[in-house]
């Protein structure tokens, strides 16, 4: 039997829980409407009905000529590409970059994707249908009735991939992209936000707590062994990602990556387009030898660009690279 006194105590720590929690709760809604105060969406908030719901998706569009979309990486937004690479390409593409799923203003193509306590996430597959869907309402309005060319940086590259599988693209330009198997797991910090407990628990922690120089440590390791460009924290944004959706979503969405690239790998011969791939030999968090080396022997169209001793951001580390295999992968279609 539990005593009064016990029973007083566990009531008090039960209060004092549900206060605490509270408070941390408005503290990480207080921090999110600062970081979207500080990075609005930059381009149109599309209405989009994708298996009857109703999506909202951002798309930044600028330039003219063919079109030419950029989907971002993990942890990321549109805002990858608006810091430099869109004005590289602007004078001779319509450049399309779309907030993926869940990340910076787009919306789940399911609803129970959003859910606190839940483990779920939409697949590279999901994730490209409803960009298509989203560029075919661009396309109807302004568009040139062509397929699109289709570049994917990281996570991004994956989601091109699944692209080029099933939705109509002139050609892929592929970043740095996560294609192929890799032994082990990604981690316990994306183990535990994936999870429907982390999801729920860990998450508004992290969005109340983490500091902002913590998160430019962070962004800086990702360009690792280069240096991160001057400017690009302070345009990027990545302090979306520590919206608690978000963290959600980009957590459930990386760890629950490997069996969608399993099932792709058995349809990369089938990709007949051309796809021009670039890939940095000291990338630590998508490794050359695991992705790239192996995915051009799957290509019956590939072409595999190296660049020697750069890391996980070849946009822009070395863009001038980039922008050639985009201009080569145009004239290839």
């Amino acid at each position: 039997m539990i005593s009064r006194r016990l029973a007083v105590k566990g009531g008090v720590a039960t209060l004092a829980a549900k206060l605490g929690g509270t408070a941390l709760e408005r503290r990480a809604a207080a921090r999110e409407a600062r970081f979207e105060a500080a990075f609005p969406p930059e381009g149109e908030i599309l209405d989009v009905t994708f298996n009857g719901n109703s999506v909202p998706v951002h798309a930044v569009v600028r330039g003219v000529g063919p079109d030419l979309i950029l989907i971002h990486g993990a942890s990321g937004s549109s805002r990858e590409f608006t810091f430099d690479m869109i004005d590289r390409l602007s004078d001779r593409y319509r450049c399309i970059a779309f907030d993926r799923p869940g990340l910076g203003y787009t919306g789940h193509t399911d609803p129970r994707y959003a859910a606190v306590f839940s483990s779920e996430a939409e697949s590279p597959a999901e994730q490209a249908a409803l960009l298509a869907t989203a560029y075919a309402k661009i396309g109807t309005l302004k568009g040139d009735g062509r397929a699109p060319l289709v570049l994917g940086h990281s996570f991004g590259g994956t989601v091109a991939l699944a692209w080029g599988l099933d939705q109509p693209a002139r050609a892929l330009i592929l970043l740095a992209a996560a294609s192929n198997r890799w032994k082990g797991g990604l981690g316990p910090l994306y183990a535990l936000n994936a999870s429907a407990p982390g999801g729920a628990l860990a998450v508004p922690l992290l969005t109340a707590t983490v500091s902002i120089d913590r998160l430019r440590s962070i962004t800086e390791g990702i360009f690792a062994p280069d240096a991160m460009p001057d400017g690009y924290f302070a345009h990027v944004g990545a302090q979306l990602i520590l919206r608690r959706d978000g963290l959600r979503s980009n957590a459930r969405q990386v760890n629950g990556l490997k069996p969608h690239v399993l099932a792709m790998e058995r349809r990369y011969r089938d990709l007949s387009l051309p796809v021009e791939m670039v890939h940095g030999t000291a990338d630590t968090i998508v490794p050359v030898d695991i992705h790239a080396n192996v995915l051009i022997d799957m290509l019956p169209n590939g072409n595999l660009t190296l660049l020697d001793g750069i890391g996980h951001m070849p946009h822009h580390a070395d863009p001038e690279a980039v922008v050639a295999a985009i201009d080569r992968a145009a004239a290839r279609s």
